[in-house]
Order: structure tokens, then C-alpha cells, then sequence
């Protein structure tokens, strides 16, 4: 049996029609066909100022972003699609704390409502570090479609890893 790492942790039945569909060569067609919209969102600025209105609509009162980018080395290093770190610095004997969100580079071609889902995601981990049931509200709040929307990303992965282009 295929072994889907994005699709660990969901029920079999799911896995299993998952695996059916890469065996018939129909995944990525599927995802595709029900998320055609792509994004014009392709370079560092045209990121952070997408992230920032996001940030801007629902979390105003929240510390400011120092660095938003695409990262080619993210899935590969840390086995993450998007990372939010929260960097202190000495910086004339105060301490200055930095946010920065890294995207993995993936979701440059991928899907708009995929970009949207990652970036909602690691907006909430600015009010919320861990994956609890408050973060899970918030990622609601931001995209109400958010589950949907990371089981969606999660086999438009799998698509991608298994499939021949």
C-alpha cells in the first residue's frame, strides 16, 4: 500500500480513493479542475503586500511583520510549507523583535485559494503558536472553507509529488 505523507493522519476510506485516483493518473486533474483560479501573487513585495492586507482585515492589533518571502528551501529543510518566526534582536542595548513569514515556494504556481489557506494559517500563529482549538477558530474566522481548503492543498501535494507532469 502507497504510503501518501500529506494524507496521514485522515480517515483510510479517504486515503484509499486518494490512491485510487493517483493510480488512474486523475488526482492532480481533479484538484485542478475545481481550483483553476491561479494568483498573480509571483515575487517577494507582490507577497508581503498580499499577506499584509490579510493581517491588516483581521488581526489589526497584532505586531507588525518585518519580512514576508517565498523560501525554494523550505519543504526540503524543514519539512513545512510555511513557517512564522518571531526574531529578537540586540540592537543599541534594547531588544527588537522582528516577525517574519516564509511561504515555501510551491504555492508560487499553485492555486489562489491554496496561497490564501498557507497565509491564513501562519497569520494565526501570530496570536496562537500552537495547532489548539483556538487556532483552528481563528483559521475559521480568516477562511471558513479552511479545512476544506488544507485537505484540498494537501492532495493537490500529493498530485504533484506522484504524478508526472
Amino acid at each position: 500500500m502507497q504510503t501518501l505523507k500529506y494524507l496521514n493522519g485522515y480517515p483510510e476510506p479517504l486515503q484509499q480513493r486518494a490512491r485510487e485516483l493517483l493510480a488512474e493518473g486523475k488526482l492532480g486533474e481533479a484538484v485542478r479542475r475545481r481550483y483553476a483560479q491561479p494568483h498573480a501573487v509571483r515575487n517577494d513585495r507582490q507577497l508581503y503586500d498580499y499577506v499584509q492586507t490579510l493581517k491588516d482585515r483581521h488581526l489589526r492589533q497584532s505586531q507588525p511583520l518585518g519580512k514576508v518571502l517565498y523560501d525554494a528551501k523550505l519543504q526540503v529543510v524543514k519539512h513545512a510549507l510555511g513557517t512564522h518566526t518571531a526574531i529578537s534582536r540586540n540592537h543599541g542595548g534594547k531588544l527588537k523583535a522582528s516577525r517574519e513569514i516564509r511561504i515555501a515556494s510551491v504555492f508560487r504556481e499553485a492555486p489562489a485559494e491554496f496561497l490564501r489557506m498557507i497565509v491564513v494559517h501562519e497569520l494565526a500563529h501570530i496570536k496562537e503558536a500552537d495547532h489548539n482549538k483556538a487556532f483552528y477558530q481563528l483559521c475559521l474566522h480568516m477562511e471558513p472553507d479552511y479545512h476544506q481548503l488544507e485537505f484540498d492543498m494537501r492532495l493537490y501535494l500529493t498530485a504533484l509529488e506522484h504524478e508526472p507532469r
